[in-house]
Protein backbone atom coordinates (compact mmCIF):
# COMPACT_ATOMS: atom_id res chain seq x y z
CA UNK A 1 0.00 0.00 0.00
CA UNK A 2 1.93 3.50 -1.18
CA UNK A 3 1.71 6.52 0.67
CA UNK A 4 -1.08 8.11 -1.15
CA UNK A 5 -3.33 5.58 0.00
CA UNK A 6 -2.15 5.16 3.34
CA UNK A 7 -2.90 9.07 3.69
CA UNK A 8 -6.57 8.33 1.93
CA UNK A 9 -7.57 5.76 4.52
CA UNK A 10 -6.12 8.09 7.51
CA UNK A 11 -8.44 10.66 6.15
CA UNK A 12 -11.50 8.43 5.94
CA UNK A 13 -10.80 7.17 9.14
CA UNK A 14 -10.57 10.81 10.54
CA UNK A 15 -13.81 12.16 8.38
CA UNK A 16 -15.62 8.96 9.49
CA UNK A 17 -17.08 9.21 13.35
CA UNK A 18 -19.58 6.13 14.04
CA UNK A 19 -16.99 3.54 14.03
CA UNK A 20 -18.12 1.85 17.43
CA UNK A 21 -20.71 0.50 15.42
CA UNK A 22 -18.28 -2.15 13.68
CA UNK A 23 -16.77 -3.08 17.27
CA UNK A 24 -16.47 -6.99 16.99
CA UNK A 25 -18.36 -6.74 13.89
CA UNK A 26 -18.02 -8.74 10.61
CA UNK A 27 -18.58 -7.02 7.03
CA UNK A 28 -18.53 -8.89 4.28
CA UNK A 29 -18.20 -6.97 0.83
CA UNK A 30 -18.81 -8.35 -2.52
CA UNK A 31 -16.58 -7.74 -5.67
CA UNK A 32 -14.17 -6.64 -2.35
CA UNK A 33 -10.78 -6.28 -4.69
CA UNK A 34 -12.39 -3.82 -7.06
CA UNK A 35 -11.66 -0.07 -7.15
CA UNK A 36 -14.96 1.41 -4.72
CA UNK A 37 -14.93 -1.45 -2.27
CA UNK A 38 -11.11 -2.64 -1.56
CA UNK A 39 -11.18 0.89 0.26
CA UNK A 40 -13.48 -0.36 2.35
CA UNK A 41 -11.73 -3.30 2.93
CA UNK A 42 -8.29 -1.22 4.41
CA UNK A 43 -10.33 1.10 5.74
CA UNK A 44 -11.90 -1.82 8.18
CA UNK A 45 -8.66 -3.79 8.78
CA UNK A 46 -6.50 -0.64 9.45
CA UNK A 47 -8.98 -0.55 12.48
CA UNK A 48 -9.21 -3.82 14.08
CA UNK A 49 -6.50 -2.93 16.38
CA UNK A 50 -9.08 -0.88 18.16
CA UNK A 51 -12.23 -2.31 16.97
CA UNK A 52 -11.84 -5.61 15.87
CA UNK A 53 -13.65 -5.66 12.85
CA UNK A 54 -13.49 -8.61 10.91
CA UNK A 55 -14.03 -8.44 6.84
CA UNK A 56 -15.19 -11.06 4.28
CA UNK A 57 -13.85 -10.36 0.82
CA UNK A 58 -15.88 -12.60 -1.45
CA UNK A 59 -13.80 -12.39 -4.69
CA UNK A 60 -14.01 -14.22 -7.90
CA UNK A 61 -10.58 -13.94 -8.56
CA UNK A 62 -8.22 -15.44 -5.72
CA UNK A 63 -4.78 -14.65 -7.02
CA UNK A 64 -6.09 -10.41 -7.62
CA UNK A 65 -7.48 -10.31 -4.22
CA UNK A 66 -4.13 -11.55 -2.33
CA UNK A 67 -1.95 -9.22 -4.95
CA UNK A 68 -4.00 -6.93 -4.04
CA UNK A 69 -4.30 -6.97 -0.58
CA UNK A 70 -0.76 -8.33 0.10
CA UNK A 71 0.10 -6.05 3.04
CA UNK A 72 -3.39 -7.36 4.82
CA UNK A 73 -2.94 -11.35 4.30
CA UNK A 74 -1.20 -11.78 7.49
CA UNK A 75 -4.30 -10.32 9.53
CA UNK A 76 -6.31 -12.57 10.94
CA UNK A 77 -9.02 -10.55 10.56
CA UNK A 78 -9.14 -10.66 7.04
CA UNK A 79 -10.74 -13.50 4.72
CA UNK A 80 -11.34 -14.15 1.37
CA UNK A 81 -14.03 -16.30 0.18
CA UNK A 82 -13.79 -17.41 -3.76
CA UNK A 83 -16.77 -17.59 -5.57
CA UNK A 84 -18.88 -15.79 -8.20
CA UNK A 85 -21.92 -14.01 -6.73
CA UNK A 86 -24.05 -15.00 -8.91
CA UNK A 87 -24.11 -18.52 -7.26
CA UNK A 88 -26.05 -18.83 -3.66
CA UNK A 89 -23.67 -17.71 -1.30
CA UNK A 90 -23.23 -20.43 1.82
CA UNK A 91 -21.36 -18.63 4.55
CA UNK A 92 -21.42 -19.84 8.00
CA UNK A 93 -19.83 -17.04 10.14
CA UNK A 94 -21.75 -14.77 11.50
CA UNK A 95 -22.29 -11.52 9.34
CA UNK A 96 -23.56 -8.29 10.73
CA UNK A 97 -22.89 -5.94 7.40
CA UNK A 98 -23.22 -6.90 4.30
CA UNK A 99 -21.68 -4.83 1.15
CA UNK A 100 -22.31 -5.50 -2.37
CA UNK A 101 -20.11 -3.91 -4.50
CA UNK A 102 -19.32 -6.87 -7.27
CA UNK A 103 -20.49 -5.51 -10.33
CA UNK A 104 -18.37 -5.01 -13.95
CA UNK A 105 -19.01 -1.16 -14.06
CA UNK A 106 -17.09 -0.33 -17.05
CA UNK A 107 -18.54 0.02 -20.66
CA UNK A 108 -15.60 -2.11 -21.97
CA UNK A 109 -17.17 -5.07 -20.32
CA UNK A 110 -20.92 -4.54 -21.61
CA UNK A 111 -20.70 -5.07 -25.16
CA UNK A 112 -18.45 -8.75 -24.59
CA UNK A 113 -19.92 -9.97 -21.38
CA UNK A 114 -23.77 -8.04 -20.97
CA UNK A 115 -24.96 -11.73 -19.15
CA UNK A 116 -22.04 -11.71 -17.01
CA UNK A 117 -22.62 -7.99 -15.94
CA UNK A 118 -26.45 -8.22 -15.39
CA UNK A 119 -25.87 -11.67 -13.47
CA UNK A 120 -24.15 -10.08 -10.34
CA UNK A 121 -26.39 -7.03 -10.41
CA UNK A 122 -29.77 -9.23 -10.17
CA UNK A 123 -28.38 -13.11 -8.71
CA UNK A 124 -25.77 -11.39 -7.10
CA UNK A 125 -27.98 -9.32 -5.19
CA UNK A 126 -30.78 -11.98 -4.52
CA UNK A 127 -28.11 -14.22 -3.10
CA UNK A 128 -26.83 -11.82 -1.31
CA UNK A 129 -30.01 -10.61 0.29
CA UNK A 130 -30.59 -13.68 1.03
CA UNK A 131 -27.46 -14.23 3.37
CA UNK A 132 -28.37 -10.79 4.41
CA UNK A 133 -31.61 -11.92 5.95
CA UNK A 134 -30.51 -14.97 7.44
CA UNK A 135 -27.98 -13.32 9.00
CA UNK A 136 -30.74 -10.56 10.26
CA UNK A 137 -27.85 -7.55 9.22
CA UNK A 138 -27.83 -4.43 10.74
CA UNK A 139 -27.33 -2.60 7.43
CA UNK A 140 -27.36 -3.84 3.53
CA UNK A 141 -25.78 -1.62 1.55
CA UNK A 142 -26.34 -1.99 -2.28
CA UNK A 143 -23.96 -0.38 -4.80
CA UNK A 144 -26.25 0.85 -7.83
CA UNK A 145 -25.45 3.54 -9.67
CA UNK A 146 -25.90 7.27 -11.71
CA UNK A 147 -26.89 4.81 -14.83
CA UNK A 148 -29.99 3.92 -13.32
CA UNK A 149 -31.25 7.71 -14.00
CA UNK A 150 -30.57 7.18 -17.88
CA UNK A 151 -31.09 10.02 -20.00
CA UNK A 152 -32.34 13.07 -17.99
CA UNK A 153 -33.45 16.12 -18.95
CA UNK A 154 -30.83 18.89 -18.70
CA UNK A 155 -33.50 21.25 -16.41
CA UNK A 156 -34.01 18.43 -14.36
CA UNK A 157 -30.69 18.50 -13.51
CA UNK A 158 -28.48 18.07 -10.60
CA UNK A 159 -30.99 15.14 -9.98
CA UNK A 160 -32.65 13.84 -7.34
CA UNK A 161 -33.29 10.47 -6.18
CA UNK A 162 -36.50 10.13 -7.75
CA UNK A 163 -36.04 12.09 -11.26
CA UNK A 164 -35.66 9.42 -13.83
CA UNK A 165 -35.18 9.53 -17.25
CA UNK A 166 -35.61 7.52 -20.33
CA UNK A 167 -33.23 3.92 -20.44
CA UNK A 168 -33.93 1.98 -23.54
CA UNK A 169 -33.86 -1.31 -22.17
CA UNK A 170 -33.82 -3.42 -25.80
CA UNK A 171 -30.17 -1.88 -25.69
CA UNK A 172 -27.14 -4.52 -25.44
CA UNK A 173 -25.57 -1.65 -23.27
CA UNK A 174 -28.72 -1.41 -20.94
CA UNK A 175 -27.44 -4.31 -19.26
CA UNK A 176 -25.57 -1.93 -16.98
CA UNK A 177 -28.11 0.51 -16.00
CA UNK A 178 -31.35 -1.77 -16.47
CA UNK A 179 -29.86 -4.46 -13.80
CA UNK A 180 -28.93 -1.68 -11.22
CA UNK A 181 -32.33 -0.67 -11.22
CA UNK A 182 -33.43 -4.34 -10.84
CA UNK A 183 -30.80 -4.44 -8.32
CA UNK A 184 -32.76 -1.43 -6.30
CA UNK A 185 -35.99 -3.23 -6.73
CA UNK A 186 -34.71 -6.23 -5.16
CA UNK A 187 -33.37 -4.30 -1.86
CA UNK A 188 -36.89 -2.68 -1.76
CA UNK A 189 -38.60 -5.61 -1.89
CA UNK A 190 -36.36 -7.41 0.42
CA UNK A 191 -36.61 -4.81 3.21
CA UNK A 192 -40.38 -4.80 2.50
CA UNK A 193 -41.42 -8.31 2.94
CA UNK A 194 -38.82 -9.94 4.85
CA UNK A 195 -37.43 -6.32 6.73
CA UNK A 196 -34.03 -6.60 5.19
CA UNK A 197 -32.37 -3.38 6.45
CA UNK A 198 -31.48 -3.03 2.96
CA UNK A 199 -30.45 0.63 1.84
CA UNK A 200 -29.12 1.92 -1.59
CA UNK A 201 -26.13 3.94 -2.85
CA UNK A 202 -25.66 5.30 -6.32
CA UNK A 203 -21.90 6.44 -7.15
CA UNK A 204 -21.09 8.93 -9.52
CA UNK A 205 -17.91 9.28 -11.62
CA UNK A 206 -15.94 8.24 -8.66
CA UNK A 207 -11.83 8.39 -9.48
CA UNK A 208 -8.98 7.65 -6.99
CA UNK A 209 -5.94 5.51 -6.62
CA UNK A 210 -6.43 1.56 -7.58
CA UNK A 211 -8.37 2.60 -10.73
CA UNK A 212 -7.13 -0.08 -13.13
CA UNK A 213 -5.42 2.13 -16.02
CA UNK A 214 -7.20 -0.22 -18.59
CA UNK A 215 -10.05 0.09 -16.99
CA UNK A 216 -11.97 2.00 -20.44
CA UNK A 217 -13.64 4.32 -18.74
CA UNK A 218 -12.55 7.88 -19.79
CA UNK A 219 -11.21 9.08 -16.42
CA UNK A 220 -8.82 6.38 -16.46
CA UNK A 221 -7.62 6.52 -19.43
CA UNK A 222 -6.84 9.91 -19.01
CA UNK A 223 -4.93 9.24 -16.01
CA UNK A 224 -2.90 6.40 -18.21
CA UNK A 225 -2.16 9.04 -20.63
CA UNK A 226 -0.38 11.79 -17.81
CA UNK A 227 1.02 8.55 -15.96
CA UNK A 228 2.83 7.45 -19.20
CA UNK A 229 3.32 11.09 -20.43
CA UNK A 230 1.61 10.52 -23.71
CA UNK A 231 -0.53 13.39 -25.49
CA UNK A 232 -3.66 12.99 -24.54
CA UNK A 233 -6.07 12.07 -27.98
CA UNK A 234 -10.00 12.13 -27.12
CA UNK A 235 -11.96 9.62 -29.29
CA UNK A 236 -15.00 12.30 -28.92
CA UNK A 237 -15.22 15.93 -29.32
CA UNK A 238 -14.99 16.31 -25.27
CA UNK A 239 -18.37 17.68 -24.53
CA UNK A 240 -19.98 15.39 -22.35
CA UNK A 241 -19.90 16.43 -18.70
CA UNK A 242 -19.22 14.52 -15.57
CA UNK A 243 -19.44 15.38 -12.15
CA UNK A 244 -16.06 13.89 -10.24
CA UNK A 245 -15.69 12.71 -6.46
CA UNK A 246 -12.86 11.67 -5.36
CA UNK A 247 -12.63 7.91 -3.64
CA UNK A 248 -11.81 9.17 0.39
CA UNK A 249 -14.72 11.26 0.05
CA UNK A 250 -17.21 8.40 -1.83
CA UNK A 251 -15.94 6.06 0.52
CA UNK A 252 -16.98 8.31 3.79
CA UNK A 253 -20.15 8.95 1.88
CA UNK A 254 -21.21 4.51 1.66
CA UNK A 255 -19.82 4.31 5.06
CA UNK A 256 -22.33 6.93 6.04
CA UNK A 257 -25.21 5.62 4.24
CA UNK A 258 -24.08 2.45 5.54
CA UNK A 259 -24.92 3.54 8.99
CA UNK A 260 -27.50 6.43 8.47
CA UNK A 261 -29.26 5.81 5.47
CA UNK A 262 -32.94 5.04 5.63
CA UNK A 263 -34.25 1.36 4.41
CA UNK A 264 -35.84 0.99 1.42
CA UNK A 265 -33.95 4.45 0.16
CA UNK A 266 -31.35 5.41 -2.37
CA UNK A 267 -28.71 8.11 -2.14
CA UNK A 268 -26.74 9.79 -4.72
CA UNK A 269 -22.97 9.58 -3.60
CA UNK A 270 -21.23 12.76 -5.99
CA UNK A 271 -19.27 15.92 -6.15
CA UNK A 272 -21.60 17.93 -8.60
CA UNK A 273 -19.32 20.87 -7.57
CA UNK A 274 -16.74 19.35 -9.28
CA UNK A 275 -18.02 19.21 -12.37
CA UNK A 276 -16.25 19.56 -16.28
CA UNK A 277 -16.55 18.46 -19.65
CA UNK A 278 -13.93 15.67 -20.53
CA UNK A 279 -12.18 18.36 -22.67
CA UNK A 280 -12.31 20.54 -19.80
CA UNK A 281 -10.64 17.92 -17.40
CA UNK A 282 -8.43 16.57 -19.81
CA UNK A 283 -6.73 20.65 -20.32
CA UNK A 284 -6.47 20.51 -15.94
CA UNK A 285 -4.70 17.25 -15.92
CA UNK A 286 -2.17 18.02 -18.75
CA UNK A 287 -2.19 21.63 -16.86
CA UNK A 288 -1.13 19.44 -13.76
CA UNK A 289 2.49 19.00 -15.17
CA UNK A 290 3.50 21.76 -17.59
CA UNK A 291 7.25 20.13 -17.14
CA UNK A 292 5.92 17.16 -19.46
CA UNK A 293 4.42 19.51 -22.58
CA UNK A 294 1.54 17.13 -22.99
CA UNK A 295 -0.94 17.97 -25.05
CA UNK A 296 -4.87 17.46 -25.83
CA UNK A 297 -5.80 16.25 -29.24
CA UNK A 298 -9.08 15.38 -30.67
CA UNK A 299 -8.85 12.33 -32.95
CA UNK A 300 -11.42 9.77 -34.74
CA UNK A 301 -14.46 8.45 -32.51
CA UNK A 302 -14.08 4.78 -30.88
CA UNK A 303 -14.31 1.74 -33.67
CA UNK A 304 -14.18 -0.56 -30.90
CA UNK A 305 -17.44 -2.38 -31.50
CA UNK A 306 -17.11 -3.75 -27.89
CA UNK A 307 -16.86 -0.53 -26.04
CA UNK A 308 -20.41 1.00 -26.00
CA UNK A 309 -20.82 4.14 -25.66
CA UNK A 310 -23.02 6.22 -23.72
CA UNK A 311 -25.38 8.30 -25.06
CA UNK A 312 -26.08 11.13 -22.05
CA UNK A 313 -24.10 14.43 -22.32
CA UNK A 314 -24.55 14.92 -18.51
CA UNK A 315 -25.44 13.57 -15.54
CA UNK A 316 -25.14 15.31 -12.46
CA UNK A 317 -26.34 14.43 -9.02
CA UNK A 318 -27.99 16.24 -5.89
CA UNK A 319 -26.70 15.22 -2.85
CA UNK A 320 -28.90 17.18 -0.51
CA UNK A 321 -30.59 13.54 1.05
CA UNK A 322 -26.88 12.58 1.66
CA UNK A 323 -25.75 16.07 2.21
CA UNK A 324 -28.77 15.91 5.46
CA UNK A 325 -27.27 12.89 7.33
CA UNK A 326 -23.94 14.59 7.43
CA UNK A 327 -21.73 14.17 4.72
CA UNK A 328 -20.29 16.43 1.72
CA UNK A 329 -17.32 15.69 -0.54
CA UNK A 330 -14.11 18.25 -0.11
CA UNK A 331 -11.87 17.37 -2.63
CA UNK A 332 -11.24 19.00 -5.78
CA UNK A 333 -10.54 17.92 -8.67
CA UNK A 334 -7.02 19.16 -9.03
CA UNK A 335 -5.76 17.89 -6.07
CA UNK A 336 -8.08 14.51 -6.26
CA UNK A 337 -6.18 13.77 -10.06
CA UNK A 338 -2.49 15.10 -8.01
CA UNK A 339 -2.85 12.06 -5.90
CA UNK A 340 -4.37 9.76 -7.99
CA UNK A 341 -1.71 10.04 -11.08
CA UNK A 342 0.81 10.20 -8.22
CA UNK A 343 -0.32 7.04 -6.68
CA UNK A 344 0.68 5.50 -9.61
CA UNK A 345 4.04 7.21 -10.03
Amino acid sequence: MNNIIKEDIARIITGFNDWDRFRDKTVLISGANGFLPSYLVETFLALHKSYNTSVIALVRNKEKAEKRFSHLLNNSNLKIWVQDVSEPVHIEDKIHFVIHAASQASPKYYGIDPVGTLNANVLGTINLANLARKNEVESFLYFSSGEVYGQVKDEEMPVKEDTFGSLNCANVRACYGESKRMGETICVCYHAQYGVNARIVRPFHTYGPGIALDDGRVYADLVADVVNKRNIILKSDGSAIRPFCYLTDATIGFLTILTKGENGLAYNIGNPQEEYSILELSKILVGLYPELNLEVMINNPITNASYLKSPILRNTPSIDKAMQLGWKPETSVVEGFRRTIASFL
